[in-house]
């Protein structure tokens, strides 16, 4: 198949899945003697996978890892590895991110409970004192 038709059943760019074929994820890939690219129908399947991965926070060097030359040649132990520390990964980024968040709701009540008799730098002031004296504990 030519490169528009799979840019249209994987919902890819044509430069996006050029650029998979130059970094050599997306491999197989013959020339016709015009010049033109033909893809197999595996190549559908391939470029689908590297998208999932990448939404799944896998780097384009992680999903060369995975992916094998050849579908057949899958290496079940080290995808079910890699994957399970990818799953790993997410969850403490899920830790990071809840802390972040509990310190920034944090921060906004203690600007939003500035009292009345105090101006803005001096809020600040107070707010930031509050964060340092939390961080010491």
């Amino acid at each position: 198949m030519r490169i528009g038709e799979l840019a249209d059943r994987t919902g890819l760019s044509q430069s996006r899945i050029r650029f998979y074929e130059k970094i050599g994820l997306l491999m197989a890939v013959d020339r016709r003697s015009n010049g033109y690219r033909d893809y197999p129908r595996e190549a559908v399947i391939i470029l689908q996978l590297i998208a999932m991965a990448q939404s799944a926070g896998f780097g384009l060097e992680e999903i060369r890892a995975l992916l094998p030359n050849k579908q057949e040649q899958w290496d079940h132990d080290a995808l079910l590895d890699t994957l399970r520390r990818k799953v790993a990964d997410i969850s403490l980024l899920e830790t990071r991110l809840k802390q972040n968040r509990a310190q920034l709701v944090f921060v906004i009540n203690e600007i939003e409970a500035r009292p009345n008799d105090i101006d803005c730098a001096t809020n600040a002031r107070r707010v930031l004192s509050r964060l340092l004296d939390d961080e010491d504990r």
